[in-house]
Protein backbone atom coordinates (compact mmCIF):
# COMPACT_ATOMS: atom_id res chain seq x y z
CA UNK A 1 0.00 0.00 0.00
CA UNK A 2 2.79 2.14 0.58
CA UNK A 3 4.61 1.75 -2.10
CA UNK A 4 1.14 2.18 -4.27
CA UNK A 5 0.76 5.34 -2.32
CA UNK A 6 4.60 6.68 -3.22
CA UNK A 7 3.88 5.39 -6.80
CA UNK A 8 1.06 7.44 -7.43
CA UNK A 9 2.31 10.49 -5.62
CA UNK A 10 5.72 10.56 -7.27
CA UNK A 11 3.29 10.22 -10.80
CA UNK A 12 1.39 12.84 -9.62
CA UNK A 13 4.29 15.47 -8.69
CA UNK A 14 6.04 14.74 -11.86
CA UNK A 15 3.10 15.14 -14.16
CA UNK A 16 2.36 18.79 -12.26
CA UNK A 17 6.36 19.82 -12.64
CA UNK A 18 5.68 19.01 -16.22
CA UNK A 19 2.80 20.59 -16.71
CA UNK A 20 4.29 23.97 -15.06
CA UNK A 21 7.11 23.52 -17.19
CA UNK A 22 5.11 23.30 -20.07
CA UNK A 23 2.68 26.61 -19.01
CA UNK A 24 6.33 28.48 -18.26
CA UNK A 25 7.50 27.04 -21.48
CA UNK A 26 3.88 28.88 -23.04
CA UNK A 27 3.83 31.38 -21.41
CA UNK A 28 7.44 32.84 -22.39
CA UNK A 29 6.54 35.22 -25.49
CA UNK A 30 7.20 34.46 -28.90
CA UNK A 31 8.20 37.96 -30.38
CA UNK A 32 6.09 40.60 -32.28
CA UNK A 33 6.40 41.17 -36.17
CA UNK A 34 5.20 43.78 -37.94
CA UNK A 35 4.88 43.85 -41.76
CA UNK A 36 4.52 46.49 -44.00
CA UNK A 37 5.78 47.91 -47.32
CA UNK A 38 8.09 50.04 -48.59
CA UNK A 39 10.27 51.29 -51.64
CA UNK A 40 12.99 53.37 -52.29
CA UNK A 41 14.05 54.96 -55.74
CA UNK A 42 17.84 54.78 -56.54
CA UNK A 43 19.67 55.61 -60.17
CA UNK A 44 16.37 56.56 -61.48
CA UNK A 45 15.08 52.60 -60.45
CA UNK A 46 12.35 52.07 -57.72
CA UNK A 47 12.60 49.15 -55.57
CA UNK A 48 9.92 47.49 -54.23
CA UNK A 49 10.19 46.04 -50.46
CA UNK A 50 8.68 43.41 -48.14
CA UNK A 51 9.64 44.86 -45.02
CA UNK A 52 9.42 43.08 -40.96
CA UNK A 53 10.24 45.05 -37.94
CA UNK A 54 9.76 43.57 -34.38
CA UNK A 55 11.25 40.77 -32.55
CA UNK A 56 11.89 37.06 -32.82
CA UNK A 57 12.45 34.71 -30.16
CA UNK A 58 16.46 34.07 -29.89
CA UNK A 59 17.40 30.71 -28.46
CA UNK A 60 20.53 28.87 -26.91
CA UNK A 61 22.48 26.26 -28.59
CA UNK A 62 20.07 23.63 -26.79
CA UNK A 63 16.97 25.55 -28.49
CA UNK A 64 16.36 27.16 -24.76
CA UNK A 65 14.61 30.63 -24.94
CA UNK A 66 17.02 33.17 -23.79
CA UNK A 67 15.64 36.83 -25.35
CA UNK A 68 13.58 38.48 -27.89
CA UNK A 69 15.98 39.89 -29.98
CA UNK A 70 14.74 42.93 -32.63
CA UNK A 71 15.56 43.91 -35.80
CA UNK A 72 14.19 45.63 -39.00
CA UNK A 73 14.45 43.34 -42.88
CA UNK A 74 13.97 45.08 -45.63
CA UNK A 75 13.75 42.06 -48.26
CA UNK A 76 13.35 43.11 -52.46
CA UNK A 77 9.71 41.71 -53.61
CA UNK A 78 10.09 38.89 -55.62
CA UNK A 79 13.93 38.00 -55.39
CA UNK A 80 14.90 34.82 -54.70
CA UNK A 81 16.58 33.39 -51.65
CA UNK A 82 20.47 34.10 -53.13
CA UNK A 83 19.99 37.42 -53.13
CA UNK A 84 23.10 39.04 -50.69
CA UNK A 85 22.23 39.87 -47.75
CA UNK A 86 23.80 42.57 -44.99
CA UNK A 87 23.51 42.70 -41.56
CA UNK A 88 24.28 45.63 -39.88
CA UNK A 89 24.39 47.01 -36.51
CA UNK A 90 25.71 49.94 -34.59
CA UNK A 91 28.40 50.42 -31.55
CA UNK A 92 28.31 51.94 -28.32
CA UNK A 93 28.80 48.76 -27.46
CA UNK A 94 25.27 49.07 -27.10
CA UNK A 95 23.51 51.71 -29.48
CA UNK A 96 20.63 50.72 -31.21
CA UNK A 97 20.86 50.89 -35.48
CA UNK A 98 18.70 53.67 -36.44
CA UNK A 99 22.02 55.83 -36.67
CA UNK A 100 23.06 53.46 -39.68
CA UNK A 101 19.86 52.61 -41.03
CA UNK A 102 17.93 56.39 -41.08
CA UNK A 103 21.54 57.74 -42.16
CA UNK A 104 23.11 55.77 -44.86
CA UNK A 105 21.37 51.76 -45.18
CA UNK A 106 17.85 51.89 -45.16
CA UNK A 107 15.15 53.56 -47.88
CA UNK A 108 14.40 56.58 -46.24
CA UNK A 109 17.12 59.09 -44.33
CA UNK A 110 16.71 62.21 -42.76
CA UNK A 111 18.61 65.48 -43.38
CA UNK A 112 20.61 67.32 -41.32
CA UNK A 113 22.27 70.95 -41.61
CA UNK A 114 25.91 69.31 -41.93
CA UNK A 115 28.15 70.72 -40.35
CA UNK A 116 26.21 72.49 -38.08
CA UNK A 117 23.35 72.18 -35.86
CA UNK A 118 19.68 71.26 -37.08
CA UNK A 119 16.81 73.39 -36.47
CA UNK A 120 14.08 71.70 -34.37
CA UNK A 121 11.26 69.69 -35.68
CA UNK A 122 9.79 69.39 -37.93
CA UNK A 123 12.66 67.19 -39.36
CA UNK A 124 12.41 65.90 -43.13
CA UNK A 125 12.96 62.60 -44.09
CA UNK A 126 13.74 62.07 -47.75
CA UNK A 127 14.11 59.18 -50.72
CA UNK A 128 17.71 57.57 -49.89
CA UNK A 129 19.22 57.08 -53.13
CA UNK A 130 22.34 55.74 -51.66
CA UNK A 131 20.84 52.97 -49.74
CA UNK A 132 22.23 49.68 -50.60
CA UNK A 133 19.37 47.95 -50.99
CA UNK A 134 19.54 47.51 -55.51
CA UNK A 135 22.52 45.32 -54.16
CA UNK A 136 21.58 43.33 -51.31
CA UNK A 137 18.52 43.00 -49.10
CA UNK A 138 19.18 43.98 -45.15
CA UNK A 139 18.70 43.36 -41.63
CA UNK A 140 19.47 45.88 -39.12
CA UNK A 141 19.83 44.45 -35.73
CA UNK A 142 19.22 45.96 -32.49
CA UNK A 143 21.34 43.85 -29.70
CA UNK A 144 19.86 42.91 -26.26
CA UNK A 145 19.49 45.88 -24.33
CA UNK A 146 18.48 48.52 -26.96
CA UNK A 147 15.44 48.36 -29.86
CA UNK A 148 12.99 46.18 -28.77
CA UNK A 149 15.13 43.13 -27.45
CA UNK A 150 15.36 41.69 -24.26
CA UNK A 151 15.86 38.75 -22.25
CA UNK A 152 13.31 36.62 -21.15
CA UNK A 153 12.65 33.18 -19.34
CA UNK A 154 15.72 32.58 -17.02
CA UNK A 155 18.34 34.66 -18.69
CA UNK A 156 19.87 38.48 -17.27
CA UNK A 157 20.80 41.29 -18.99
CA UNK A 158 24.48 40.02 -17.60
CA UNK A 159 23.94 36.83 -19.59
CA UNK A 160 23.93 39.47 -22.97
CA UNK A 161 26.10 42.50 -21.89
CA UNK A 162 29.87 41.73 -22.69
CA UNK A 163 32.36 41.14 -25.78
CA UNK A 164 32.14 37.80 -25.76
CA UNK A 165 27.95 37.40 -24.68
CA UNK A 166 27.17 40.22 -27.61
CA UNK A 167 28.86 38.06 -29.66
CA UNK A 168 27.55 34.87 -29.22
CA UNK A 169 23.75 36.37 -28.90
CA UNK A 170 24.29 38.38 -32.30
CA UNK A 171 25.64 35.19 -33.95
CA UNK A 172 23.19 33.13 -32.53
CA UNK A 173 20.26 35.79 -33.88
CA UNK A 174 22.30 35.55 -37.30
CA UNK A 175 22.47 32.23 -38.07
CA UNK A 176 18.79 31.43 -36.57
CA UNK A 177 17.84 34.49 -38.88
CA UNK A 178 19.73 32.36 -42.18
CA UNK A 179 17.97 29.34 -41.35
CA UNK A 180 14.59 30.90 -41.34
CA UNK A 181 14.61 33.27 -44.47
CA UNK A 182 16.44 30.42 -45.83
CA UNK A 183 19.87 32.37 -46.43
CA UNK A 184 22.48 29.45 -46.39
CA UNK A 185 23.40 30.21 -50.12
CA UNK A 186 23.51 33.86 -50.66
CA UNK A 187 26.52 35.73 -50.58
CA UNK A 188 26.33 37.45 -46.53
CA UNK A 189 28.21 40.59 -45.34
CA UNK A 190 28.52 42.22 -41.86
CA UNK A 191 28.63 45.69 -41.66
CA UNK A 192 29.39 48.01 -38.33
CA UNK A 193 30.06 51.00 -36.88
CA UNK A 194 32.31 52.35 -34.19
CA UNK A 195 31.84 49.29 -31.33
CA UNK A 196 30.28 47.25 -34.42
CA UNK A 197 33.61 46.79 -35.94
CA UNK A 198 35.20 45.64 -32.96
CA UNK A 199 32.24 43.54 -32.31
CA UNK A 200 32.34 42.59 -36.04
CA UNK A 201 36.42 41.44 -36.07
CA UNK A 202 35.15 38.76 -33.38
CA UNK A 203 31.81 37.71 -35.05
CA UNK A 204 33.35 37.06 -38.17
CA UNK A 205 35.39 33.75 -36.52
CA UNK A 206 32.64 33.56 -34.05
CA UNK A 207 29.98 32.47 -37.40
CA UNK A 208 32.99 31.30 -40.14
CA UNK A 209 33.57 28.50 -37.07
CA UNK A 210 29.41 27.56 -36.87
CA UNK A 211 29.96 26.74 -40.43
CA UNK A 212 29.14 30.51 -41.65
CA UNK A 213 31.82 31.99 -43.83
CA UNK A 214 30.92 36.04 -44.80
CA UNK A 215 32.12 37.06 -48.40
CA UNK A 216 32.67 40.30 -46.71
CA UNK A 217 32.88 42.25 -43.63
CA UNK A 218 32.57 46.15 -44.07
CA UNK A 219 33.86 48.32 -41.23
CA UNK A 220 32.40 51.91 -40.93
CA UNK A 221 34.51 53.93 -38.58
CA UNK A 222 36.54 51.34 -37.58
CA UNK A 223 38.78 50.24 -34.23
CA UNK A 224 40.02 47.25 -33.06
CA UNK A 225 42.09 47.48 -30.04
CA UNK A 226 40.36 49.77 -27.73
CA UNK A 227 43.25 50.63 -25.53
CA UNK A 228 44.70 52.73 -28.27
CA UNK A 229 41.57 54.97 -27.70
CA UNK A 230 42.30 55.08 -23.68
CA UNK A 231 45.39 56.94 -23.41
CA UNK A 232 46.44 54.28 -20.58
CA UNK A 233 49.44 55.17 -18.18
CA UNK A 234 52.60 54.04 -19.87
CA UNK A 235 50.97 53.91 -23.22
CA UNK A 236 52.80 56.01 -25.88
CA UNK A 237 50.56 54.66 -28.70
CA UNK A 238 47.43 56.08 -27.88
CA UNK A 239 48.88 59.43 -28.44
CA UNK A 240 50.45 58.27 -32.17
CA UNK A 241 47.98 57.06 -33.21
CA UNK A 242 45.88 59.95 -32.44
CA UNK A 243 47.70 62.90 -33.82
CA UNK A 244 47.09 62.20 -37.68
CA UNK A 245 43.62 63.35 -36.67
CA UNK A 246 44.57 66.28 -34.62
CA UNK A 247 46.32 67.33 -37.79
CA UNK A 248 43.46 67.10 -40.24
CA UNK A 249 41.22 68.36 -38.26
CA UNK A 250 43.84 71.53 -37.52
CA UNK A 251 44.11 71.60 -41.54
CA UNK A 252 40.32 71.87 -41.89
CA UNK A 253 39.91 74.41 -39.72
CA UNK A 254 43.20 76.80 -41.31
CA UNK A 255 45.06 76.31 -38.17
CA UNK A 256 48.09 74.83 -39.31
CA UNK A 257 51.11 76.87 -41.35
CA UNK A 258 51.37 75.07 -44.30
CA UNK A 259 47.90 73.07 -45.67
CA UNK A 260 50.08 72.09 -48.73
CA UNK A 261 48.13 70.99 -52.29
CA UNK A 262 45.64 68.91 -50.22
CA UNK A 263 44.49 67.22 -47.10
CA UNK A 264 45.93 63.97 -48.13
CA UNK A 265 49.73 65.31 -49.22
CA UNK A 266 49.40 67.06 -45.51
CA UNK A 267 48.51 64.20 -44.18
CA UNK A 268 51.40 61.98 -46.00
CA UNK A 269 53.90 64.83 -44.50
CA UNK A 270 52.15 63.95 -40.81
CA UNK A 271 52.50 60.04 -40.97
CA UNK A 272 56.31 60.61 -41.87
CA UNK A 273 56.77 63.12 -38.82
CA UNK A 274 54.20 60.61 -36.70
CA UNK A 275 56.55 57.58 -37.11
CA UNK A 276 59.92 59.12 -38.02
CA UNK A 277 60.17 61.84 -34.95
CA UNK A 278 57.67 61.99 -32.74
CA UNK A 279 57.66 58.09 -31.98
CA UNK A 280 61.38 58.45 -31.36
CA UNK A 281 60.50 61.03 -29.32
CA UNK A 282 57.95 59.35 -27.06
CA UNK A 283 60.39 56.19 -27.07
CA UNK A 284 63.39 58.26 -25.55
CA UNK A 285 61.13 59.31 -22.47
CA UNK A 286 62.96 61.56 -20.12
CA UNK A 287 66.10 60.67 -22.34
CA UNK A 288 65.07 63.09 -24.40
CA UNK A 289 66.97 66.58 -24.42
CA UNK A 290 65.59 70.03 -24.21
CA UNK A 291 66.88 70.99 -27.33
CA UNK A 292 65.46 67.83 -29.08
CA UNK A 293 62.23 68.59 -27.03
CA UNK A 294 62.01 72.05 -28.53
CA UNK A 295 62.12 70.72 -31.83
CA UNK A 296 59.41 68.04 -32.00
CA UNK A 297 57.54 70.63 -29.87
CA UNK A 298 57.47 73.40 -32.62
CA UNK A 299 56.74 70.46 -35.08
CA UNK A 300 53.77 69.41 -32.94
CA UNK A 301 52.48 72.96 -33.09
CA UNK A 302 53.09 73.26 -36.55
CA UNK A 303 50.62 70.47 -37.55
CA UNK A 304 48.03 70.52 -34.64
CA UNK A 305 47.55 74.25 -34.00
CA UNK A 306 48.35 73.65 -30.40
CA UNK A 307 51.43 75.99 -28.96
CA UNK A 308 54.86 74.73 -29.07
CA UNK A 309 54.35 76.21 -24.99
CA UNK A 310 50.93 73.61 -24.75
CA UNK A 311 53.03 70.41 -26.17
CA UNK A 312 55.87 70.88 -23.63
CA UNK A 313 53.72 71.27 -20.76
CA UNK A 314 51.96 68.27 -21.64
CA UNK A 315 55.23 66.97 -22.11
CA UNK A 316 54.39 66.20 -25.60
CA UNK A 317 51.43 64.25 -24.77
CA UNK A 318 48.13 65.78 -25.82
CA UNK A 319 44.78 63.43 -24.97
CA UNK A 320 42.05 63.72 -27.34
CA UNK A 321 39.84 65.42 -24.87
CA UNK A 322 42.19 67.87 -24.16
CA UNK A 323 42.89 68.75 -27.96
CA UNK A 324 39.00 69.47 -28.22
CA UNK A 325 38.65 71.93 -25.60
CA UNK A 326 42.36 73.39 -26.75
CA UNK A 327 42.29 74.45 -30.14
CA UNK A 328 39.69 76.82 -29.90
CA UNK A 329 39.66 78.09 -26.19
CA UNK A 330 40.27 81.16 -26.87
CA UNK A 331 37.46 81.58 -29.04
CA UNK A 332 34.91 80.32 -26.52
CA UNK A 333 34.71 76.78 -28.39
CA UNK A 334 35.12 73.60 -28.10
CA UNK A 335 35.69 70.93 -31.32
CA UNK A 336 33.56 67.63 -32.01
CA UNK A 337 34.78 64.27 -30.73
CA UNK A 338 32.79 62.28 -33.56
CA UNK A 339 33.55 64.40 -36.15
CA UNK A 340 35.64 67.55 -35.65
CA UNK A 341 34.43 69.36 -38.58
CA UNK A 342 31.89 70.17 -35.72
CA UNK A 343 32.60 73.11 -33.05
CA UNK A 344 29.95 74.25 -29.72
CA UNK A 345 30.00 76.67 -26.77
CA UNK A 346 32.83 75.85 -24.56
CA UNK A 347 30.83 75.54 -21.98
CA UNK A 348 33.80 76.27 -19.04
CA UNK A 349 36.78 77.72 -20.37
CA UNK A 350 38.92 76.56 -17.45
CA UNK A 351 38.26 72.82 -18.38
CA UNK A 352 41.35 70.99 -18.94
CA UNK A 353 38.80 68.71 -21.43
CA UNK A 354 35.79 69.13 -23.42
CA UNK A 355 32.14 68.65 -21.70
CA UNK A 356 30.17 68.32 -24.42
CA UNK A 357 30.51 66.83 -28.20
CA UNK A 358 29.16 69.38 -30.94
CA UNK A 359 28.40 66.63 -33.37
CA UNK A 360 26.59 64.72 -31.02
CA UNK A 361 24.46 67.76 -29.46
CA UNK A 362 24.09 68.84 -33.19
CA UNK A 363 22.29 65.58 -35.18
CA UNK A 364 21.03 63.50 -32.08
CA UNK A 365 17.66 64.95 -31.68
CA UNK A 366 16.74 65.05 -35.64
CA UNK A 367 17.98 61.50 -36.09
CA UNK A 368 16.48 60.12 -33.19
CA UNK A 369 12.34 62.15 -33.58
CA UNK A 370 12.50 61.26 -37.16
CA UNK A 371 13.59 57.85 -36.94
CA UNK A 372 10.48 56.86 -34.57
CA UNK A 373 8.38 58.85 -36.67
CA UNK A 374 9.25 56.53 -39.14
CA UNK A 375 9.10 53.23 -37.08
CA UNK A 376 5.97 54.13 -35.30
CA UNK A 377 4.35 55.16 -38.77
CA UNK A 378 5.80 53.87 -42.22
CA UNK A 379 6.92 50.34 -40.72
CA UNK A 380 3.37 49.98 -38.66
CA UNK A 381 4.96 48.96 -34.82
CA UNK A 382 2.62 49.20 -31.96
CA UNK A 383 2.97 52.77 -30.30
CA UNK A 384 2.93 51.32 -26.95
CA UNK A 385 6.35 50.03 -27.49
CA UNK A 386 9.20 51.87 -26.37
CA UNK A 387 12.16 51.63 -28.66
CA UNK A 388 15.11 52.19 -26.84
CA UNK A 389 18.04 53.81 -28.40
CA UNK A 390 20.90 53.43 -25.80
CA UNK A 391 21.68 51.58 -22.47
CA UNK A 392 22.29 54.74 -21.23
CA UNK A 393 18.94 54.87 -20.01
CA UNK A 394 19.12 51.25 -18.61
CA UNK A 395 19.79 50.95 -14.92
CA UNK A 396 22.51 49.56 -13.64
CA UNK A 397 24.00 49.02 -17.29
CA UNK A 398 27.59 46.93 -17.07
CA UNK A 399 29.75 45.70 -19.64
CA UNK A 400 31.97 43.01 -18.78
CA UNK A 401 35.27 43.31 -21.35
CA UNK A 402 36.25 40.52 -21.13
CA UNK A 403 37.46 38.88 -24.03
CA UNK A 404 38.99 35.28 -24.78
CA UNK A 405 42.77 35.58 -24.60
CA UNK A 406 42.60 39.61 -23.15
CA UNK A 407 43.00 40.94 -19.94
CA UNK A 408 42.17 43.21 -17.89
CA UNK A 409 44.44 46.18 -15.79
CA UNK A 410 43.84 49.04 -13.46
CA UNK A 411 40.54 49.66 -14.60
CA UNK A 412 41.53 50.35 -18.39
CA UNK A 413 40.37 47.81 -21.16
CA UNK A 414 43.47 46.14 -22.56
CA UNK A 415 41.17 44.43 -24.89
CA UNK A 416 41.38 43.71 -28.58
CA UNK A 417 39.48 41.11 -31.55
CA UNK A 418 42.18 42.19 -33.84
CA UNK A 419 43.48 38.25 -33.22
CA UNK A 420 39.78 36.77 -34.24
CA UNK A 421 40.17 38.67 -37.45
CA UNK A 422 43.57 37.75 -37.91
CA UNK A 423 42.53 34.23 -37.28
CA UNK A 424 39.51 34.30 -39.56
CA UNK A 425 40.93 35.87 -42.56
CA UNK A 426 44.01 33.23 -42.22
CA UNK A 427 41.83 30.05 -42.23
CA UNK A 428 39.54 31.71 -45.00
CA UNK A 429 41.34 33.60 -47.16
CA UNK A 430 39.21 34.45 -49.59
CA UNK A 431 37.41 36.73 -46.86
CA UNK A 432 37.36 40.16 -48.00
CA UNK A 433 37.37 43.74 -45.46
CA UNK A 434 36.78 47.08 -46.45
CA UNK A 435 37.40 50.32 -43.75
CA UNK A 436 36.15 53.45 -44.44
CA UNK A 437 37.79 55.60 -42.15
CA UNK A 438 36.91 58.95 -41.54
CA UNK A 439 39.48 61.85 -41.11
CA UNK A 440 37.96 64.19 -38.78
CA UNK A 441 37.01 61.41 -36.44
CA UNK A 442 38.62 61.72 -33.23
CA UNK A 443 36.59 58.72 -31.66
CA UNK A 444 38.12 56.18 -33.85
CA UNK A 445 41.25 56.93 -34.98
CA UNK A 446 42.14 56.28 -38.85
CA UNK A 447 45.80 55.82 -38.22
CA UNK A 448 44.99 53.48 -35.23
CA UNK A 449 43.34 51.76 -37.71
CA UNK A 450 46.22 51.46 -39.96
CA UNK A 451 48.60 50.76 -37.15
CA UNK A 452 46.43 47.79 -35.94
CA UNK A 453 46.05 46.29 -39.73
CA UNK A 454 49.56 47.06 -40.23
CA UNK A 455 50.43 44.58 -37.16
CA UNK A 456 48.24 41.55 -38.01
CA UNK A 457 51.30 39.77 -39.66
CA UNK A 458 49.72 39.04 -42.78
CA UNK A 459 51.29 37.93 -45.63
CA UNK A 460 51.26 40.69 -49.03
CA UNK A 461 48.85 38.63 -50.64
CA UNK A 462 46.76 37.94 -48.18
CA UNK A 463 46.64 41.62 -47.08
CA UNK A 464 45.50 42.88 -50.06
CA UNK A 465 42.41 41.58 -48.64
CA UNK A 466 41.58 44.49 -46.72
CA UNK A 467 40.73 47.49 -48.49
CA UNK A 468 40.86 50.96 -46.88
CA UNK A 469 39.00 54.03 -47.86
CA UNK A 470 39.38 57.92 -46.82
CA UNK A 471 36.65 60.26 -46.24
CA UNK A 472 36.37 63.84 -45.78
CA UNK A 473 34.02 63.31 -42.89
CA UNK A 474 34.16 62.53 -39.16
CA UNK A 475 32.55 59.30 -37.31
CA UNK A 476 29.73 59.15 -39.37
CA UNK A 477 30.55 60.17 -42.67
CA UNK A 478 27.43 59.30 -43.90
CA UNK A 479 26.42 63.01 -42.69
CA UNK A 480 28.21 64.30 -45.01
CA UNK A 481 26.29 64.50 -48.65
CA UNK A 482 29.67 64.51 -50.92
CA UNK A 483 30.90 61.33 -48.80
CA UNK A 484 27.24 59.01 -48.45
CA UNK A 485 27.81 59.42 -52.88
CA UNK A 486 31.34 58.20 -52.01
CA UNK A 487 29.82 55.27 -49.34
CA UNK A 488 27.25 53.85 -51.74
CA UNK A 489 29.80 53.56 -54.10
CA UNK A 490 32.96 52.09 -52.32
CA UNK A 491 29.78 49.45 -50.69
CA UNK A 492 28.49 48.92 -54.12
CA UNK A 493 32.18 47.92 -55.66
CA UNK A 494 32.84 45.57 -52.81
CA UNK A 495 29.52 43.48 -52.80
CA UNK A 496 29.98 43.14 -56.45
CA UNK A 497 33.01 42.49 -56.16
CA UNK A 498 33.00 39.91 -53.56
CA UNK A 499 29.40 38.16 -54.23
CA UNK A 500 30.47 36.48 -57.26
Amino acid sequence: MKNYLFTALFILFTLTSFSQEQTEKKELPLGEIFTSTQSVSINGRTINLDTETGTVQLRDENDKPIALFGFTHYKKAGSNENRPIVFAFNGGPLSASFWLHFGILGPKRVEINDPDYTKPAPYKFVNNEFSILDKADLVMIDPIGVGFSKPIGESKWKDFWGVDQDIRSIGLFIEQFIIRSEKFNAPKYLLGESYGTFRNAGLVKFLQDKGIAMNGVIMVSAVFELQHLLFGPGDDISYLVHFPTYASTAWYHNRVKDKGENLESFLNNVRSFTEEDYASALLKGDKLTAAEKAVIAQKLEDFSGLSKDYWLKADLRVTNGEFFQELFRKEGLTVGRLDSRFTGINEDLLSQVALTDPQGDAISPPYIAAYKDYLYNDLKVRKDLSYITTTGSRKDFKWDWNHSGNIIWNAQVAVSTLPDMTSAMKRNPNLKILILNGYYDLATVFYGVEHSINHMGLDADLKKNIIMKYYEAGHMMYIHEPSMEKFKKDVDEFIDQTSN
